[in-house]
């Protein structure tokens, strides 16, 4: 039970050496790659950011992992995700197929319950957004949207 609380030094130096040195080439790495690459614009963003973060979480925790083969692990996914959204950018008929639409959820005021149960909102959820934008109900909004990266947008009624 003690080595669970406290197995040596070894890990704690490893830990103090690895995250710095992790820390700095994944700040290279994504200033090399720019902006585009943290963006959460959509759910295949999303996925390589967390990705990225428990890449770099396991470089700095796992004993088992040396450094250089955790930077290629993270300059690996930072590349896929450089090579999707180039893709995505030259290609129409890629950027559809990785990526979603925007879904209407609310038009003029009225609730679209077909669309809402295809995303799985509810009206609560709906409703939460338009007060967090400064309406007071359904009937405030023009338009709300499920966006593609998950949030709801609204559009105020003229």
């Amino acid at each position: 039970m003690p080595d669970a609380i406290f197995n040596g030094w070894d890990g704690v130096l490893r830990i103090l050496l690895i995250a710095p040195a992790a820390y700095v080439a994944l700040i290279l790495i994504l200033r090399m790659s720019g902006k585009r690459t943290l963006a959460k614009l959509n759910a295949f963003d999303f996925i390589i950011t967390i990705a990225i973060g428990s890449t770099l979480a396991s470089v700095i925790t796992s004993s088992t992992l040396s450094l250089v083969d955790g930077l290629a692990a993270l300059a690996l996914l930072v590349g896929m995700q450089f090579v999707v959204t180039s893709a995505s950018v030259r290609w129409p008929w890629f950027n559809e197929a990785v990526k979603a639409e925007a879904t209407l959820l609310v038009r003029k005021g009225e609730l679209l319950p077909q669309a809402m149960r295809r995303q799985r909102i509810t009206s609560d959820e709906i409703e939460a957004a338009i007060r967090q934008s400064g309406r007071r109900g359904v009937e405030d909004a023009e338009a709300v949207f499920l966006e593609t990266d998950g949030s709801l947008a609204v559009t105020r009624a003229s």
